[in-house]
């Protein structure tokens, strides 16, 4: 080569056609390649111009090659032909305007490969071993944003920015050099043409001469970019299936999908919600121009503190009609803006915290876009997300984008509306169950209680657990807890039906075992529904009567935890009680046991939430139970407070009931009893007796009322009974007689005609007394009826 820049030397084999071009076309080298290809010698070709050798017209030749740095030219050969030459342009360093031209006998083939090269569609390049530039084609100069001359022999760090990924590409170019290998390179960056960042795949592999030496590196880049989002969007997706909708809760929800698209897909994202959503109820969009309010429920953003928000998680906002979250929720479609749009900064002006925060912002440039949170058919909300647009981050939202946050926001949608949902219903049922949970229990002194109910925080929504403490009778009263199968609604109705029908029984005053026996046949009844078919409802209950006369307490279960008692030494026990078969079951007996309880002693009843779960089973629980309820406590509500946080967890999953009763008892003053013949003289003797007895007590006034309840009451017994009578009186809040006989048939109040003898007493009494009615025994039946004392006591 004759004055050509030393590192072409490399890739300019020995004996090929060589020329040198200065700045006015005269040629001033001449290779010795150039001689045998042409016929001219040196002295014939230097000194004259380039344009006498070109067969044909040179500017046009010129022209090309200087368009593409490669032509195939006719030339004049020295002998008068006109052989074709394939031409190479390459500017001289440091010389204005000189030239070196390589030639080649015109080779379709080789033609052919320079065009593939020039024209491929991937960007293509060739690095001496220097790393410097020797070939681009035109894809290349188009990634660069300059054309081929402005690169050639040029040291590639010299020509792209100082960044990790220039430095791992200048790497990667080194180790083909050094090593002879080919390598594969990825990145993400953005090309010096273009402001949007790329995903490039570049294979880099060894130019070798036929000593097999390396001569230079050639590399072929690839823009992965649909691929790279691609792959993204898939990512994200798949993190959206498995971290959006973790709990059916709106605002976990809500903040799920703020996280997830920060920093990936957006600098700061908000979500706001009508509060209609938020209460579980049916949403509802007011007119399209009025504003609209909605509620900040979830924002996130790159930087710590989320100081980008202008609206407070839980705080309310009122959006006009031409802001695009506004605009968002009317239409139901995406909004796209950037500051610069008229309706973006005039709603930003008129939010004077916005319009604040903006100004206080390094960055007064952002887009934003808008997506509506839209679930079967309905609109809930609506997501914003932002991004601050710098000269190193300087894309807007795109179509990609925009798709892309549909996919996660109709996702975060159906999430949000399926907790909405929930809440509803869950809000409804512990409405329901709250509804019909007792409130006050008035009429009995037998026990002082306290209770606790917790519903369960969970998916499964509100159970059927219940609780009572029903007044009976001759002082005594009824304990109940009990536990529906299942969760929601269905599971609060079926418990409010059972709660009825437990009080309907109890006012009967069947024994705890009859009455589950009923309760089991009911619920049998209430699972086959009017097709006849056999359903899935299932409920334990224990029903307990404690007498404060006998101090004595009759229970039975139904496949229910046994009750825990605390004497009044400090002793805790567990019941020993044959919990039978769950209601439900049917055709199985129940068994009562009895057993003695002094006054002051506490009884605990409860259902499984309270001593089961998923790291503790049931003994270890009930141990638990017991441990708590030793605890010295000032009150039974302090009780309560103690073993609900002994064994519960800060979210129980199950419903829990928790009754515990304290036991009082009746004095021997305040009782007289009296054993009676079957013969009607002794009805005299009767009223003897209990007005004696009143006066003892101080209550003449009620002497008269007394007396003649008496009399009619031990006449039936006599009369329609039989042996054995007995007479009780009860002095406590009301005043309280019984008498019982040795029938089991119980009577009834009948309208007596005019002219009829008997069938008054029923009545008569029905009128004198505040209640009345009657209970077997197990010797037969007893007739009670209770009067209220005179004020003055």
């Amino acid at each position: 080569m004759v004055n050509g820049p030393r590192e072409e030397e490399r890739v300019v084999p020995a004996g090929d056609a060589v020329a040198v071009i200065d700045a006015h076309g005269t040629v001033t080298g001449w290779s010795d390649g150039a001689r045998r290809l042409t016929g001219y010698t040196t002295a014939e070709a230097t000194g004259r111009p380039a344009a006498d050798l070109v067969a044909g017209d040179p500017r046009a030749a010129w022209r090309e090659l200087r368009a593409s740095g490669t032509a195939v030219v006719a030339v004049r050969h020295r002998d008068g032909r006109r052989p074709e030459l394939a031409l190479r342009l390459c500017p001289v360093r440091g010389e204005r305007r000189a030239y070196v031209v390589t030639a080649v006998p015109a080779d379709p083939g080789r033609t052919l490969a320079e065009l593939v090269f020039r024209q491929a569609s991937m960007s293509m390049s060739v690095f001496d071993t220097g790393q410097r530039y020797l070939r681009m084609n035109d894809a290349a100069c188009a990634v660069m944003g300059r054309p081929e001359a402005e690169f050639l022999h040029r040291y590639y760090p010299d020509t792209v920015e100082d960044a990790e990924h220039s430095r791992g590409f200048l790497r990667h170019l080194e180790i083909v050099a050094e090593t002879g290998r080919p390598v594969h390179y990825e990145s993400w960056t953005r090309s010096p043409s273009g402001r949007r960042m790329h995903a490039w795949t570049t294979e880099m592999w060894p130019l070798r001469d036929r000593a097999d030496e390396v001569l230079g590196v050639a590399l072929a880049a690839f823009d992965s970019s649909e691929q790279f989002w691609a792959r993204q969007r898939l990512a994200m997706l798949n993190e959206a299936a498995a971290g959006i909708g973790t709990r059916l809760d709106v605002v976990r929800t809500a903040r799920e999908l703020a996280e997830l698209v920060v920093p990936r897909l957006a600098d700061f994202a908000s979500v706001d919600l009508l509060d209609s959503v938020l209460q579980g109820d049916e949403p509802t969009v007011g007119q399209v121009e009025a504003d609209v309010e909605l509620r900040r429920v979830a924002h996130h953003s790159l930087t710590a503190g989320v100081p980008e928000a202008a609206i407070g998680l839980g705080a309310a906002d009122v959006y006009p009609p031409y802001s695009p979250p506004a605009r968002a929720l009317a239409t139901g479609l995406p909004v796209l803006a950037r500051t610069g749009d008229p309706d973006l900064d005039r709603w930003f002006g008129r939010h004077t915290a916005r319009s604040a925060k903006l100004r206080d912002s390094e960055t007064h440039d952002l887009g934003l876009m808008a997506v509506p949170l839209t679930a079967r058919g309905t609109t809930l909300g609506v997501a914003v997300f932002v991004r601050l647009l710098t000269p190193e981050k300087p894309d807007v939202f795109d179509e990609d984008d925009v798709s892309l946050a549909r996919e996660l926001v109709s996702r975060a949608a159906v999430c949000v509306d399926n907790a909405r949902r929930y809440t509803r219903e869950r809000t409804t049922a512990l409405a329901l169950q709250r509804s019909l949970l007792p409130q006050t229990v008035a009429g009995q002194a037998a026990v002082e209680f306290a209770s606790r109910y917790l519903p369960a925080l969970s998916r499964a929504g509100v159970g059927g657990d219940w609780f009572d403490v029903i007044p009976l009778s001759g002082t005594r009263v009824a304990l109940v807890v009990g536990d529906v199968v299942g969760h929601g609604l269905h599971a609060s109705v079926t418990m409010g039906r059972l709660r009825t029908a437990v009080w309907t029984l109890a006012d009967v005053d069947l024994p705890p075992d009859e009455l589950l026996t009923h309760l089991d046949d009911l619920v049998g009844h209430l699972g086959t529904d009017e097709s006849g078919e056999s359903g899935e409802i299932g409920a334990t209950c224990l029903y307990a009567v404690y007498d404060p006369v006998s101090r004595r307490c009759t229970l039975a279960a139904a496949g229910h935890p046994p009750p825990v008692v605390l004497y009044p030494d400090g002793r805790v026990e567990v019941v020993e009680v044959n919990a039978g078969p769950m209601l439900g079951v049917g055709g199985l007996p129940f068994e009562a046991i009895e057993l003695e309880l002094p006054e002051g002693a506490v009884l605990a009843l409860y259902t499984d939430g309270l001593v089961e779960a998923r790291d503790r089973d049931l003994d270890a629980g009930t141990a638990a139970l017991c441990t708590a309820l030793a605890a010295p406590a000032d009150s039974l509500e302090y009780v309560c407070d103690t073993v609900l946080g002994s064994l519960l967890p800060e979210t129980p999953g199950d419903d829990v009931a928790l009754l515990v009763a304290r036991t009082r008892a009746l004095d021997a003053e305040q009782v007289a009893v009296w054993d009676l013949p079957a013969d009607p003289a002794v009805v005299a003797t009767a009223r003897k007796h209990v007005t004696d007895q009143l006066t003892r007590w101080g209550i003449d006034e009620a002497a008269f009322v007394t007396e003649l309840v008496v009399s009619e009451l031990v006449t039936n017994a006599i009369r329609y009974g039989g042996d054995p009578i007995q007479l009780r009186l009860i002095r406590d809040r009301t005043l309280i007689c019984e008498v019982s006989d040795g029938s089991s048939t119980s009577p009834h109040l009948r309208r007596a005609r005019t002219f009829d003898e008997g069938g008054r007493g029923l009545l008569l009494v029905a009128q004198l007394t505040d209640r009345w009615g009657t209970r077997p025994t197990g010797t037969g039946k007893t007739i009670w009826a209770e009067q209220a004392l005179p004020p003055s006591l």
